[in-house]
């Protein structure tokens, strides 16, 4: 994985990082060949085991005769892990930062900050944020990207970093009516873990700009929700 120096407007070199595709590639459609190899064995273990399930399915591929049963199944493993390389593209986070700006890309919508909105970025487990002047999230995105990378590229092009949340220490977790929120906040919140439920991460992410925009601070651990209201 290695910053690419692009041109910006706002600065004359800027470091972009991001999960090289063909990395991201190789690794899926590998294990999805892997995975096709095992079928055949799998298919024939199952067979032998009249209580196990999926007895109709696997005496199918059983009866299919070699080699076509083998190439067939990594074929279609392969094709699987190339889909699953796809999706994985599209889910990832890339990074691009410039004296002038930071811009965090992720599902092909980038979202851009402004130099003068960034107080502060720093990491939260397997997560990147983006703090403004008064406290308030930016930005809270899942990032497998090297960490000592991104600290660098941040403080390349002066930015603070920190490696760990310096109001962690604020958060209280959520229990419906919890006292203390903002009116509305504990609706969406309610909705929110409605949609952590059913893993609807777009519909989560949405309410956690709904719930910025009522002026709390929403981070998830362990399958809970915390929040913290800043001191604007």
């Amino acid at each position: 994985m290695k910053p690419q120096n692009n041109a910006d407007p706002s600065a004359h070199k800027a470091t972009v990082l991001a999960e090289p595709a063909w990395a991201v590639t190789l690794v899926c459609v590998a294990g999805g060949t892997g995975l096709g190899l095992l079928v055949p064995l799998l298919a024939d273990w199952l067979v032998t085991l009249p209580w196990a399930p999926l007895q109709g399915p696997a005496e199918l591929l059983a009866s299919v005769p070699e080699p076509g049963l083998t190439i067939g199944a990594v074929a279609v493993g392969a094709l699987l892990g190339l889909v699953a390389a796809l999706v994985a593209m599209h889910e990832s986070l890339s990074v691009g930062v410039s004296g002038g700006r930071v811009v965090l890309t992720v599902r092909d919508t980038p979202r851009e900050f402004a130099r003068a909105e960034v107080a502060l970025a720093f990491r939260d487990g397997k997560q990147l944020v983006l703090l403004g002047p008064d406290g308030m999230e930016l930005a809270r995105e899942d990032c497998g990207l090297s960490w000592q990378r991104l600290t660098d590229a941040f403080a390349e092009h002066g930015y603070p970093w920190a490696d760990e949340d310096p109001y962690r220490n604020e958060f209280r977790r959520w229990v419906p009516g919890a006292p203390g929120l903002p009116e509305g906040a504990d609706a969406l919140l309610r909705a929110r873990a409605a949609a952590r439920k059913r893993d609807d991460a777009e519909d989560a992410r949405e309410l956690r700009r709904e719930l910025a925009g009522l002026g709390v601070v929403v981070r998830d651990e362990n399958g809970r929700q915390y929040w913290r209201t800043p001191q604007r």
